[in-house]
């Protein structure tokens, strides 16, 4: 199987006078689990948006396998992003979500989850936050993108939600190349290949938790 690779880099972004990006270079492979780490308003989820295409930014360069994409369509069906916030219709079923969303081939298989058969018939509008979210991040993670933005992922799931989400992640690494952040740190942690600080508009690679309390991200332990 052919290691898919995208590469981002000079973005640049500002609001009003504000730097909160400057000069971004990212690269992601096939087989990678990066983990993007930075405080609030840091500009994580803008970065995101901007590399799927949809924030545009003037002073932007993505390529994927060489090919330059800079064109929001042309990402359309090579990343999938899942929002912080709500994406699917209310007024759908779930059902009517699932076979709009996926390759009909998986339909099956992606119904059987412990989490998504009690939902089948129900509408969007009636599921709880987290029976949403859960749906969300197993549509995205099910798409047939290369590249999957993961924002906020654990946000609102029961520990044992987040249990098998991080198992759909490391499994579906294995065909995609995933971004994921998230303040529940230490699950990004565990599921990481490698991790990247989003601090003053820079982008750095870290190495490992030591380096979060080092760089400010986390409070030393010697405060508490």
């Amino acid at each position: 199987m052919k290691k898919h690779v995208i590469e981002v880099s000079g973005i640049r972004k500002k609001f009003g006078l504000k730097t909160i990006l400057s000069d971004i270079y990212l690269k992601i492979e096939v087989g990678e689990i990066i983990g993007l780490f930075g405080r609030n308003g840091s500009g994580k989820s803008t970065l995101l948006k901007i590399i799927c295409g949809l924030l545009p930014v003037s002073d932007k360069s993505v390529f994927i396998d060489g090919v330059s994409k800079n064109k929001s369509s042309d990402l359309i069906n090579e990343i999938a992003y899942l929002y912080q916030n709500q994406f699917i219709p209310n007024h759908l079923s779930v059902m009517r979500t699932i076979r709009l969303a996926i390759d009909k081939q998986k339909v099956t298989f992606f119904c059987e989850d412990v989490f998504v058969k009690p939902l089948l018939n129900r509408k969007i509008r009636n599921l709880s936050f987290g029976e949403l979210r859960y749906l969300q991040i197993k549509l995205v993670l099910f798409n047939t993108s290369k590249f999957v933005l993961l924002d906020e992922p654990f946000n609102g799931l029961s520990p044992k939600m987040i249990e098998v989400v991080t198992e759909l992640i490391e499994e579906n690494s294995k065909e995609k190349g995933i971004l994921i952040t998230d303040h529940n740190y230490e699950n990004v942690l565990k599921i990481s290949t490698g991790l990247r600080l989003l601090k003053e508009g820079k982008l750095q690679i870290i190495k490992n938790k030591a380096e979060l309390f080092e760089n400010g991200y986390l409070a030393s332990p010697a405060v508490f």
